[in-house]
């Protein structure tokens, strides 16, 4: 089902032509900083990969891949991809990549089993980036950091925009606030995840939620995440188990908690198999991509995407993701849309 929130008084502080010139601002800026920041080459990515090579992100483990025969191959059927999480990881063992490089691509998909509205839509653009690490980088204080590089791309982006764009004043903190989600669950233990979220990020702004896929101490998980990319299950130093994690900001114009970003360190041998069989997904090792990395033929790495509607929906000030790509949308939707001040593409 769709769902629409209706931010009161909504008035875009650009129209059409200034949002356009907007968005090519930071996109443009965004991802050179990135780049230079973690050290990342730009390659071009795959729309859609094989079904059944185990390549394509399954995120949940319950959305529908878009799919289609291929003729010229006998009616083998292709995927348009989720995300690009494993192919990454892939692509730096082709490209050998050397430690502490990585790479960054343009990533675009379709999911078709949205829920639509304000944050999601049926299609989906990412930067998706990839880093080669070592063994003993595969820790907590290496992941924050690596979170707080792409933060200082976020500021340097957040200021561009405010300086083309005077009327859009900087919003976030200097420092991005880390915390794991089972202490946030201890923090506000009769709220739901989503509510949790809500009351730390209203307060700090901009935090980075670790362990996302896991689970707590209630039994239950902060959120879904598949078994065979982010670690989810190694418990770190500072004895709660995950080494991956969500950047979330404070959208002032929705008012709620806002994801920019999902990223964590990837799986080594021992966590994809410990991972699996928690999930009771075994049969994957069948797969090619998991019998590479069962095999070692994959580096270890870190890895995220980072929404590129979202962000220039964010440093834009934009109530709906339809002000800043062009989709498809309920009719309904069209309709109070318009009312709101709300202009979908």
């Amino acid at each position: 089902m769709s769902y629409l929130f209706k931010p009161a008084n909504y008035k875009p502080i650009l129209n059409l032509q200034q949002t356009e010139l907007g968005i090519t601002k930071i996109k443009d800026f965004f991802q050179s900083n990135l780049s230079s920041e973690l050290r990342l080459r730009r390659v071009t990515a795959p729309l859609f990969v094989l079904r059944g090579t185990g390549i394509n992100d399954d995120l949940n483990g319950v959305e529908r891949a878009v799919n289609f025969p291929i003729k010229d191959m006998n009616d083998a059927r292709a995927e348009v991809v989720h995300s690009l999480a494993k192919w990454k990881r892939l692509t730096l063992a082709d490209y050998k990549i050397e430690n502490g490089y990585g790479i960054y691509t343009d990533m675009n998909a379709i999911r078709a089993d949205e829920e639509l509205g304000n944050l999601h839509s049926l299609y989906v653009d990412q930067w998706d980036w990839e880093l080669v690490m070592t063994a003993d980088q595969r820790n907590i204080g290496f992941l924050q950091n690596i979170v707080r590089s792409i933060y200082a791309s976020f500021l340097r982006t957040e200021y561009l925009v405010s300086e083309s764009f005077p009327d859009i004043k900087p919003y976030l903190p200097n420092d991005i606030t880390f915390i794991h989600a089972e202490e946030l669950r201890q923090l506000y233990p009769d709220l739901s995840p989503k509510e949790r979220e809500n009351e730390f990020t209203r307060i700090h702004k901009a935090v980075f939620i670790i362990g996302i896929g896991g689970l707590l101490g209630d039994g239950k998980k902060h959120d879904g995440r598949a078994p065979d990319y982010d670690d989810w299950s190694t418990v770190a130093e500072n004895g709660l188990p995950g080494l991956n994690g969500d950047i979330l900001f404070w959208n002032p114009v929705l008012d709620m908690a806002f994801e920019v970003s999902s990223m964590g360190i990837r799986v080594d041998k021992t966590a994809l198999l410990r991972q699996l069989e928690t999930e009771a997904k075994l049969e994957r090792l069948d797969m090619y991509f998991h019998k590479r990395l069962a095999e070692g033929s994959l580096p270890l790495s870190v890895g995220g995407g980072i929404g590129q509607s979202r962000l220039c929906m964010f440093f834009l000030r934009k109530a709906h993701i339809g002000e800043i790509q062009a989709s498809i949308w309920p009719e309904d939707m069209y309709t109070e849309c318009q009312k709101l001040n709300i202009m979908l593409i």
